[in-house]
C-alpha cells in the first residue's frame, strides 16, 4: 500500500481499475469485468471460467466476512506473457489461520468451506496475507498460455 492508501504492485504500477465490494451486485459487476478482461486477453474459455469463479468467492468472502472492500485489477506481462490479477483487499476482522482457512471443509461461517482453497486452486498465482484485526489482502492471477 502506498501513503495514500492506493494499492500498487511492488514495481509501482497501480492498478488499472478498482471495484468497490460492498453489495451483491457490485459482486455481479466484478463478475462481468473480469469476464471481458479476460476474454480481452485471450484466455480460453475454460481459463475464463476458472478465473471468473475464484475472483466471484474471493469477492462474496471479501464482502461477507471482510465486512466489504476493494477488488484491484491489473494487467500484468512476465516472461512474455501476458496474465491478469486480482487483489483483494478488505479491512475486516482478518483471518487468525491462513492454514486452516485454506483447508477444504473449513468454514468460519456457513458455507461449504471450499472458498478459499477452490480458488487457490482455479489460479496460476494465490497469495495471501492476513491478521487478526489487520484486514485481509488475497492476490490471484492467471496467465495466458504460450
Amino acid at each position: 500500500m502506498t501513503t495514500s492508501g492506493s494499492p500498487t504492485l511492488a514495481d509501482g504500477q497501480p492498478p488499472d481499475e478498482t471495484l468497490p465490494i460492498r453489495s451483491d451486485e457490485q459482486i455481479v459487476r466484478l463478475r462481468r469485468l473480469v469476464r471481458e478482461k479476460a476474454v480481452a486477453l485471450g484466455l480460453s474459455l475454460i481459463d475464463q471460467t476458472k478465473f471468473v469463479t475464484a475472483a466471484s468467492e474471493l469477492a462474496r468472502n471479501t464482502l461477507t466476512y471482510g465486512r466489504g472492500g476493494d477488488a484491484c485489477f491489473y494487467t500484468m506481462q512476465r516472461d512474455g506473457r501476458v496474465g491478469l490479477r486480482l487483489d483483494f483487499i478488505d479491512h475486516g476482522p482478518g483471518i487468525a489461520d491462513i492454514q486452516l482457512a485454506l483447508t477444504d471443509g473449513f468454514t468460519s461461517g456457513k458455507g461449504l468451506g471450499l472458498g478459499l482453497g477452490g480458488a487457490k486452486r482455479l489460479c496460476d498465482e494465490f497469495e495471501i496475507r492476513s491478521a487478526p484485526g489487520e484486514g485481509t489482502h488475497i492476490s490471484i492471477t492467471k496467465w495466458k498460455p504460450f
